[in-house]
């Protein structure tokens, strides 16, 4: 290995390796970067959460309970609605979530 030309050659070689890892590199760094801006991009376009939710019975017809939006113990059946929607709902017998008591952030008194 004291030839210089065949050292010169592994090091062609290492610097061919090296140029490929790079890109390689460079690849999964705009690929990232791509995925990034998408979710970001996803966010800015999810629509707001709503305020105020109702959850539905197995039927899917009468409301269980009245939910402030975002509440951690609402079921997979609420929906959103509007604050009149959410006081009708009170006012109509549905209960208020024991948690994130609606009512009382409406103001709804008996």
């Amino acid at each position: 290995m004291n030839d210089p030309e065949s050292r010169l050659v592994l090091l062609r070689f290492l610097e061919r390796v090296q140029e490929r890892d790079l890109a390689r590199t460079r690849r999964w760094i705009a690929e990232e970067e791509r995925r990034q801006a998408e979710g970001r991009r996803g966010e800015a376009m999810r629509p707001p959460a709503p305020e105020w939710l109702i959850e539905r019975g197995l039927s899917g017809q009468s409301g269980v309970y009245v939910h402030v939006g975002g509440c951690w113990n609402a079921g997979r059946r609420s929906k959103g609605v509007a604050r009149d929607q959410a006081l009708r709902a009170l006012a109509d017998g549905v209960k208020p979530c024991p948690q994130c008591r609606p009512d009382t952030v409406l103001g709804y008194l008996d």
